[in-house]
């Protein structure tokens, strides 16, 4: 009875952490030991060309939308982030798909 009780629990912990990991983010990772002004990247994601990780079953378009505009913006190299393609089984496991974006005017 005890160790069923521990493997609930051990269970209702390892979901509760789990969503924690299913907001979306920008692919945008730097290779160690890379350049101070972050030009190395070893992610999907470009200054000009943000790629956006997320899960369909937990985040809206308008999410990833939002989030792909501001890097836009931060990034200097354009206002608005058009869509490009999407793909899936392509990020992490709780946020498997991306959406690639361009950046314009």
């Amino acid at each position: 009875m005890a160790s069923t009780k521990i493997i609930n629990i051990a269970v209702l912990v390892s979901l509760l952490c789990g969503c924690a990991q299913l907001k979306p983010f920008v692919d945008r990772r730097r290779e160690a030991g890379g350049f101070a002004d972050g030009a190395l990247y070893v992610g999907e994601s470009t200054p000009e060309k943000p790629a956006v990780c997320y899960n369909i079953l937990f985040t809206s378009y308008d999410e990833v939308k939002n989030l792909a505009d501001e890097e836009c913006k931060k990034q200097k190299t354009g206002n608005t982030a058009v869509p490009v393609k999407q793909t899936v089984f392509t990020c992490r496991l709780f946020v498997p798909n991306h959406y690639y974006f361009k950046c314009e005017q």
